[in-house]
Order: C-alpha cells, then structure tokens, then sequence
C-alpha cells in the first residue's frame, strides 16, 4: 500500500513538473484533451531522439510555437496544449509584379483566411481547417451528426520528427509546407493560373525567406518564381515571382459574445447555422462582425462617463506613405472617435506613424498584429478597407486599409466638374493642399467605416431635402449625407453665389447611430439573445426618422443609389446638368490654357461626360423604381412601394428634354476636335444609348407589370412605352428633318425594341422573377413597333430631307425584321 502511494506520489510530481513547464504557453483547456496528445512510445523509427534533430547548430525562436532553423530546414515545436486550438491562417502578398491580377491586387492584399487547428492522428501531425458555419451544443446528440456532415479537409500532414525532452511538445519539419506551391495558401488561385499560363513552382528559385514567432502569432515570408508562358509583366524570361506573407495567429480560448444582426442597421456580417435552435429547421443566425471593445471601468461607463476600452483599436501608417499626407491619413481614422463617443468610449480608435527601427525592430505591415493604412504605388484609382475576423465571433482582429497613390487624381477632377461652377476653389487642376487633405481625410474615413463593420449606406443621402444643399449652415452642420459611408462626394447641387457651402462629405449622425449599436457594452448580457430587446429599442427609436434608415440593397431603388444627393433626383439632377454646363464652357480655360496641352482636357471631358450620365441614370432609375423601407411587422405598413404615377411620368418627360434630346452643350468643336479626329456622333450614341436601353429594359417592365396588376391605377408598361415612342419619334408628327444625333437614338430604340422581342432576362446579371416569353412585354413590345411602323410609312412620303427619308425606309425594314425574321 504505501509503495504504490510512493508511485502514485512520484507520478503526480512529474506531472505537475511537466504541466508547470508548459503553463506559460497557455492554459490546459481540459484534462481529456491533454491525455488524448501525450505521445505514446516510439512506435516508428522515424520520430528521433530530441538532440538528433534539433542539434547544437540550432537557431531558435521563441514564441506560440518554437521555431528552430538547422541547416536549411524549419521546424516548429508545437505545444502539446496548442493541439485541437482555434488558430486563423492568413496569407497575403508582400510583393508581387505590377498588373498582376488586375488593378485591385497589391503589396497586402489577402489571398486566403482559414481557421485551422493542429491536429495528432498516430504518427502525423494534421493541419485540419475547422468551419465554424454549422454549430450545435456539445452536449446535444446532434452535435454528432453536426460534426459528421461538416468534415473539415486536411490541408497538410506532416510526420512527427521528434518530441521535446520533457514530451510537453511535438517537434515537425514545415520545410516542405512552406516552401512547396500548397494551394491552400497559395497567392496564385486557378483562375491566375489559368490567364497567366503557370507550368509550375520553380524550387531552384523559390525559398522560405524568413520565419518569425511571437507569443500569439508566427509570420512567414515565402519568395516563390513561377514558370508562366504568358506572365502579367512580359519581358521575355516567362517568370512570375512573388513573396508571400503567411501569418498565424492563435485566437482567443474563449471567443467574443456575438451581437445579432438587424437588417436595418448596415453591418457587415457572418452567418451560421444553429442545430441546437427548438425551431423546426436549422435556425440560420446572423452576427456582426465587429472590434471587441469592452470599458476600462465598466461602473464608470454604466454611469454615462466616456470611458477608455480595454484594447483600443490602432492603425499604423505605411513607412510608405508621403510625409506631406500623414497628418490627413492620422485625422481621417480619427475621426471615428466622435462617432465611437456616441458609444460611450472616448480614445477608442488611434493613428499613428510607422515606428522606427529602433522602436520596433519588427514591424512589418503583413504581420498580423498591426492594423495598418497601405499606401500603394499603383495606377489605380480607388481605396478598399478589408479585414480579418474570428468566424466563430465576427471580432475583428485585424484590418489593412489600402490607399491607391492615383486615388486623389479621380478626386481633384471630380470637384472641378461637380462642384466647379459655384466653388471657386475647384477651378484648377493645381487644387489647393488643405482642399486636397481635406478629401483625403474623408476617403480615409470612409474605409475606415468599412473596416468598423459598416457597410455603404446609399439612402443617407435621400435623408436631405434638396433645397438644403444650398444652405451654408445646413451643410456645414450636416455635410452632405447622413453618413459618411453613403457614396455621396459632393455637392453639385449648390449653385453660383451660394454661400458657405460645404463641397465636401464628412460623418454624420447615422455614423454616430450605427457604431453604437454595434460597440456600445451592454452590461449584464450574458448572451447575444440576452440584447436582441435592447437593440430592437435603440432601432425602433429612430425608426421613424430617415437620417438614421439604412438602404441600398437593390438597383430597383430610386432612394438608395450611389453617387447622388438629396431627396429629389429630378430637382438635384437639373442643378446638377445646370452646373455641368458651366464647367463645360469653362474646361478648356481651366485645363489646356493653362497647361498648354489637351492631355488633362481630354482625360476631364471624358470624366465631364460620366459625370452627365451619372445624372441622367439618377432620374432613369425612378421608372418601374420601387422604395424599400426595411422594417419589421410591428411597425406596420409596406416594405415594398412602387414610385408614384406622377413622379414616373415626370422622370420620363424629363429623360425626353436632358437625355434623349441631343445635348448640343457637350458637342463643343474647340474641344472635340482638339482631344480626337473622329467618333464625335458616336460619343454621344453611346451614352445615350445606355439609357435608352436600361429604361426599355425586361426587369423594368417587369416591375410595372407586376404593380400595375395590384393597383390599376398605378404607371403601366404600356404607358411607359407609348411615353417613350412619342418621345423618341417626336420629328415624325412634327415633319421636322431629323439629325444625325437623333437618327442614330431612334436605331437605338428599335434595337432595344428588337432585343425584347427575341431576347429573354440575362440569367447572370437578373433575377428571372417572371416569364418573359409568356408575359405582356412581347405582346406590348409587338405592338408599339406596328405603330411606329405606320408612322414611319406615312412620315416618308412627307417633305422631308434625303437623310431623314431613307432612315424612315430604313426604319420600316428593321421592324420588318425584327416582327417577320423570316
């Protein structure tokens, strides 16, 4: 008895020597995963001795795994209690040759994110990707079916080389893994494969070029050459290089308290299937995904005091970035702290500079630990603000927001067209610097919106009455939308003489409304079901109130688009047109005059004439347009409702005089035939065209069907068309000669007319909501066109011109075509 008391005791001594060993890692998740990973004795030869494989002429580093490099080989000394652990693995380029992958892909970009977990089966270590989509509780039967119909691949398997000397770690050999082309982490997807025509990974030029611990993460640089017969750059040698950054970070051991999702606050989200739900089906939960920010002093923060976070959120700037832009970048994220007040934190979002070396020697913005504003050398024209979360939660662990260098050209000749006829300071290309940052600063906050959790908000503009983008304090208090997520850059709506207007977006009091939603702490909630009555709450107080509605869920809705202003798109568009005519007699004056070459001219009258279009479309969009107002049954009324008879038929009256009617002010010699030598006609074919056809479009004449079959009072399909045709063939009731510009519209109709008629809804681009074939449009379509045709009939034998003539003949043989193919 007592010698087995003396066993017992000695084992239990050497246990917990071995457990204390380890317990600076990380903490024993339970005691029946720690027995299943002891390793059993050596039952292969190949798993040596400890000192046999890693040797004296070991280089280590210490961190969530040790990584030791002997020779040219890499090994990771992976903790016995790191096993069946939630890790997220993320690869990104860290460099990459220009043009690879379009515009879009750059130094940072991600490639792959996958929560993993390292795995023991007998004599291999297993990397199994774990999905966190369909969940039940552990102590529910389903969970088993749950598990057996959501089988994670293994990405890589690797033989256990040896084990630590006290066997509280498994060393492997990731040589391989990271230095051979696995795909799982690959920056080539198939589709790059495929255009760029990649035979294979060269290993004579491909290399692990560094490896890196830290206590919750490890970062790997891989340079990988690829042979490719047809490489993004080519120069002759069929090569495509490319380094690559690998980061793993270990997740939190428990995960954040998810906040559910109300689709009338944008947010960006995850969903998972629940198994465990009492419903009668897998009940689909939606979170979001947002920062974990939790109060300092939570008593303080309960007694309404700004309160500091736990662990704010930082954002470092690229050692890139131009000296002369940091200050608007730094202002830009912090911005975001009024917004975050509102939730009742103070200094919860920080900018700041890169740090030296001597500061941190590691810094690097691939590493995942830092939060960093990418400022990229490319030609493209834009900003994007992605992020990495924790699929279990939706936390967000880490964003990189990626700054085009060409960004602010788009920006500068945006405010000399849009806003250049009342704002004197828009008038040059050398636009000043504080007018410059003060764009920059708002573009950084916008991406700064999306890396928060907040998706665009195309119906806070809608929120503003028009008349208000003339007021200076209006606009000075509110900007221009009630967010600043919302694609809405500026004010063309004001005109000459106006005063104190503000040209430029900035946030607004959605963007206060919708971070606390997603950031305010709700003391005492134990679940994310424990806030679902407050949050209901917080919406259904505002729920009346448009400056706080969240919109643009779909093209059909004339109050969500992008890049428009105000709550009248007919009154802001012909503000808009209004300007635009005085930017166009002064362009050249502004641009070549002062440069002494067209380059600009022509790159600004290309963008004048976008400009325009985006104007026209506003108003195209209010015919067959339906209003979605997001709302639950609770609060009565219809989500869905059609745009008014009269507004319809407005919009397509206006179409007819600012669209359809030739715009002679755009055809301006002294620029035209400065900037090209032909395609003056077609320019304007083409951009009226495009919304000729979008107005006579099936998913268009759908909607009027459908809603004239639940009101008949409503605007019919028919209507529309009869519209359309008398405005378009106005010349032939009129005996007017009908011009170039307008001959070339009425082709455009009658091919739009034709595609009706033959054609059906574009699976890949269009809900097929309804029938075409056995709907009213080709009966509608069939008869419009007879009746043009009888127009056109008698309109030829008029005295008319030569020109106009034989286009009529013209015209009857197309619908001759078009009702008889035969």
């Amino acid at each position: 008895m007592r010698k087995t008391l003396t066993l017992t005791l000695c084992s239990f001594i050497l246990l917990s020597c071995a457990t204390s060993q380890t317990a600076s890692k990380k903490k024993t998740k339970n005691n029946t995963a720690q027995v299943k990973t002891q390793p059993s004795k050596k039952s292969n030869e190949k798993i040596k001795d400890y000192d046999k494989v890693i040797t004296k002429e070991a280089i280590s580093d210490e961190g969530l795994f040790d990584v030791h490099l002997v020779g040219e080989k890499y090994y990771f000394e992976i903790p016995m209690t790191y096993l069946n652990t939630d890790m997220l693995l993320v690869s990104r380029f860290s460099k990459l040759p220009s043009n690879l992958g379009g515009g879009y892909v750059n130094a940072g970009t991600k490639t792959n994110t996958r929560m993993i977990n390292w795995e023991r089966f007998k004599d291999k270590i297993l990397i199994k990707e774990k999905s966190s989509s369909a969940v039940a509780a552990d102590s529910l039967p389903i969970n088993v079916s749950v598990k057996s119909n959501n089988y994670e691949p293994t990405l890589y398997a690797f033989d256990i080389a040896a084990f630590s000397k006290d066997s509280s770690a498994v060393v492997i050999d990731v040589t391989s893994f990271y230095g051979s082309d696995v795909k799982a982490i690959s920056g080539l997807s198939s589709r790059l494969r495929s255009t760029y025509k990649v035979k294979n990974l060269d290993k004579s030029r491909s290399f692990i070029n560094s490896v890196k611990s830290f206590p919750e993460n490890i970062e790997v640089i891989q340079d990988f050459t690829y042979n490719a017969s047809n490489p993004p750059v080519n120069t002759g040698d069929e090569t495509i290089s490319i380094q690559m950054n690998q980061s793993m970070i270990l997740l939190p051991e428990t995960p954040m308290q998810p906040r559910l999702y109300d689709d009338r606050v944008g947010w960006f989200t995850l969903s998972k299937y629940d198994y465990s739900s009492e419903e009668l089906k897998s009940d689909r939960k939606t979170y979001l995904r947002r920062w974990k920010l939790i109060p300092k002093d939570i008593e303080a923060y309960n007694r309404g005091e700004l309160v500091e976070p736990v662990k704010p959120i930082v954002y470092y700037l690229d050692p890139a970035t131009p000296m002369k832009f940091r200050s608007y970048m730094k202002e830009g994220i912090e911005l975001w702290q009024k917004a975050f007040e509102a939730a009742g934190f103070k200094n919860a979002i920080i900018a700041k500079d890169p740090p030296t070396k001597e500061e941190d020697p590691d810094f690097s913005p691939e590493d995942i630990r830092y939060s960093v504003v990418r400022y990229v050398a490319s030609t493209t024209r834009n900003a994007t603000g992605p992020s990495v979360s924790d699929p279990r939660s939706g936390e967000i662990i880490e964003s990189d927001i990626i700054w085009y260098h060409n960004h602010l050209r788009s920006y500068r000749n945006r405010y000399l067209l849009e806003t250049g006829a009342a704002n004197p300071l828009a008038r040059t290309l050398n636009t000043p610097d504080e007018e410059i940052g003060e764009m920059m600063k708002m573009v950084i906050a916008h991406e700064v919106g999306h890396t928060l959790g907040l998706p665009h908000n195309m119906s806070a503009s809608y929120a503003y009455d028009v008349e208000s983008y003339r007021d200076g304090a209006f606009t000075q208090k509110y900007g221009i939308a009630a967010t600043i997520m919302d694609y809405a850059r500026y004010n063309y709506i004001a005109q000459p003489g106006d005063e104190n207007i503000r040209f430029v977006r900035q946030l607004g009091p959605y963007d206060e409304y919708a971070i606390n939603y997603g950031y305010r702490y709700i003391d005492g909630a134990k679940s994310a079901d424990d806030e679902k009555a407050i949050l209901n709450g917080w919406v259904m107080e505002k729920a009346d109130n448009p400056i706080y509605k969240f919109g643009g869920r779909g093209s059909y809705d004339p109050t969500a688009q992008t890049e428009d202003i105000g709550n009248n798109s007919i009154k802001a568009s012909t503000y808009g047109l209004k300007n635009l005519k005085i930017v166009a007699k002064n362009l050249p004056s502004w641009t070549s005059d002062q440069t002494d070459n067209y380059e600009d001219l022509e790159e600004l009258y290309g963008e004048m004439l976008s400009v325009w279009s985006r104007y026209i479309g506003h108003v195209v969009t209010h015919v067959g347009g339906v209003v979605e107002e997001i709302k639950n049954p609770s609060q009565g009324g219809m989500v869905y409702n059609p745009v008014s008879k009269t507004y319809q038929k407005s919009a397509i009256q206006w179409l007819h005089k600012n669209a359809f009617e030739t715009p002679t002010w755009l055809i301006d010699k002294s620029i035209l035939q400065n900037i090209n030598y032909a395609g003056y006609t077609d320019r304007i074919r083409s951009l009226q065209s495009r919304h000729l056809n979008n107005v006579l479009h099936f998913e268009r004449l759908g909607r009027l069907i459908d809603h004239n079959a639940m009101d008949a009072n409503s605007y019919s399909a028919l209507e529309m068309l009869r519209d359309i045709r008398s405005g378009i063939w106005s010349e032939v009731d009129s005996g007017l000669n009908v011009s170039v510009f307008r001959r070339n519209l009425q082709r455009v109709y009658l091919d739009a007319m034709a595609n009706l008629m033959t054609k059906d809804l574009d699976p890949n681009r269009s809900r097929q909501y309804y029938n075409v074939n056995q709907s009213d449009v080709r009966a509608l379509v069939r008869g419009e066109l007879n009746i043009v045709k009888r127009m056109l009939t008698s309109a030829s034998k008029t005295n008319v011109n030569t020109e106009t003539k034989y286009h009529y003949r013209d015209g009857i043989e197309r619908i001759n075509l078009i009702l008889d193919p035969k």
